[in-house]
């Protein structure tokens, strides 16, 4: 077995808050941070460790926080920077930690620094930023933006272009600039200093572009992408970052669109070249797509285990992984892999599936209750950049119309997790006091939300506590071994975990049918004690059984 290192953030799990719609506390209709404060005692409860904030600084939400005017501050719409040190030092004394988003791909078009950069070329800000002459009135190359159109855009005041890989607002900073770099270094100490506990690195690989901006090989979004999604000096940018790192006791989680598993495990190996501590994956939240979530295919539940098999086997002794199945970038889970039909059966298995595996996993605020998409008609009722770019692109190529559009967009759209959180039965879910909430609350708050879930003892709720305790209590769910069984079956995930003389044994099934499991050759189930069941289980064990609706079992050997 594999000499694994023990470590405090291997050993945590992190719940993550989109600020916006986590909870209001003054009644604008805006989530705020002390909506935060004031349900710390929730989250607690759920047996976490860390809490992971998505951007939470001065914006004017061209991309909800993903751009920003202002590294070292607290975005006016969700309090002060007092009533973020308020928080961090009530979670610490929690015995908690506190993460940040660090977005240093790009900033907004409101930073001081783009604002300076755009008066002259002369201007020592100019060259914080990625600009290019024009080719006649055409841009310096054939890049495509991911988020709007052309990744590049006319400043008349300097005759050039700046780079957007993302949205218009967003527009890169030239990372190949030795004085960025400086001020990346002086952004984090800043806040580690503060007392932060780390950082989630947003698009951290994107950050280096190749030299001489070559035109790239065309597609519908994200022309030019091979040119930066592993650029010429992101190593050695990694490294310069990550000595400032290792000045604190921290955690650093890197994103990584399009990063194959080869560079995932050089960049998180550990040892004295070690770049990040994880890096999230998106391989495995492909299982229902090609490319994208927007272009949508029947759920393939043996590509979600030979994914999930291979970074697990990769990384295990070597790294470690990141673990989620939600976040503020994916539509609900339950929605894609689970069934609506069985929402808390499948929800509890799913939940088994990715925590019980080995790497710190992430809760996204809503995911405990089993919060689902929501139904949208219109598209002028959505908010992101990405929706009405998705709208454009589908429309024009497509000639899909907005009816149609809406429809596929309740599936698959990043915004069906960005609906605020459902508190209560009451008025707007108990999110805000507001008249209305900033966007669309869920018309099923009143039977999915925490009230409900917390008075029902075998809610979701319940259930993710009682697996997060479990995890923390057995050192065979954080450090245990990968090795998975029945990888071409297309209803079940079976795995065993092996740690120091223990095994755990998980069985998930992914079908409302009865599914007839018999256990590997070899594991004797009336050997083991079942410690995780999403059913009652009342006959005695039996290496045959035949499933119920998305069941999931765990069994543990000493």
């Amino acid at each position: 077995m594999a000499d694994i290192k023990k470590t405090w953030y291997k050993e945590m799990s992190v719940y993550q808050i989109w600020c916006r719609s986590f909870c209001d506390s003054n009644g604008d209709g805006i989530g705020d941070l002390p909506g935060v404060y004031s349900k710390l005692d929730y989250i607690q409860s759920l047996g976490v460790d860390g809490i992971w904030f998505s951007p939470i600084y001065p914006t004017p939400n061209c991309d909800y926080g993903y751009d920003i005017s202002d590294y070292k501050n607290i975005n006016p719409e969700f309090g002060t920077l007092d009533d973020f040190k308020k928080i961090l030092d009530e979670v610490h004394r929690r015995g908690m930690r506190v993460f940040m988003d660090l977005v240093v791909n790009h900033t907004s078009t409101e930073h001081m620094w783009f604002k300076e950069a755009c008066k002259s070329v002369d201007n020592p800000y100019h060259d914080y930023y990625i600009w290019g002459k024009g080719k006649g009135n055409k841009p310096p190359n054939n890049w495509l933006s991911v988020f709007e159109g052309n990744a590049w855009e006319y400043v008349k005041s300097v005759d050039e272009y700046y780079l957007h890989v993302f949205a218009k607002g967003q527009p890169d900073l030239n990372m190949d600039n030795p004085k960025v770099r400086e001020e990346v270094k002086s952004i984090m100490r800043f806040w580690l200093d503060m007392g932060v506990d780390g950082f989630r690195e947003d698009v951290i690989t994107f950050i280096s572009k190749k030299e001489g901006l070559p035109n790239g090989f065309p597609l519908p979004v994200a022309t030019g992408i091979e040119h930066y999604k592993h650029g010429p000096h992101l190593e050695e940018y990694l490294d310069e970052f990550r000595q400032v790192l290792n000045e604190y006791d921290c955690f650093c989680v890197g994103e990584g669109p399009m990063t194959s598993l080869k560079d995932a495990v050089d960049f998180c190996s550990e040892g004295p070249n070690k770049k990040l501590d994880m890096l999230i994956s998106f391989d495995h939240m492909s299982c229902d797509c090609f490319v994208t979530d927007w272009i949508k295919t029947p759920f393939s539940l043996t590509k979600l285990k030979n994914t999930m098999d291979k970074w697990q086997q990769a990384m295990y002794g070597v790294g470690w992984n990141a673990l989620y199945i939600e976040n503020h970038d994916h539509a609900r889970i339950i929605d894609r892999y689970g069934d609506l039909r069985f929402r808390v059966q499948s929800g509890k298995m799913l939940a088994t599936m990715y925590m019980f595996q080995c790497g710190t996993p992430f809760v996204y605020q809503g995911q405990e209750i089993g919060m689902t998409n929501i139904d949208i008609k219109h598209l002028y009722e959505y908010k992101d950049v990405m929706t009405f770019n998705n709208y454009n692109l589908f429309h024009k190529i497509l000639h899909m119309s907005e009816a149609r559009f809406c429809k596929l967009s309740s599936q698959v759209n990043r915004e069906n997790a960005r609906t605020p959180v459902q508190w209560s039965a009451e008025k707007n879910a108990g999110f805000t006091t507001a008249d209305e909430a900033w966007f669309n609350i869920n018309p099923n708050y009143k039977e999915i939300n925490v009230e409900a879930a917390e008075k029902d003892p075998n809610s979701l709720l319940h259930y993710y506590r009682k697996l997060i305790k479990f995890r923390k209590e057995n050192e065979v769910v954080i450090y245990g071994d990968f090795k998975q069984y029945y990888k071409n079956s297309n209803k079940l995930f079976v795995y065993e975990r092996n740690y120091e003389g223990k095994k755990l044994l998980v069985i998930c099934s992914f079908s409302a049918d009865p599914v007839k499991f018999v256990a590997p050759e070899g594991i004797d189930l009336a050997n083991g004690k079942l410690v995780i069941n999403t059913y009652d289980v009342l006959e005695p064990a039996k290496n045959e059984f035949v499933t119920k609706p998305y069941e999931a079992r765990v069994y543990l050997f000493d």
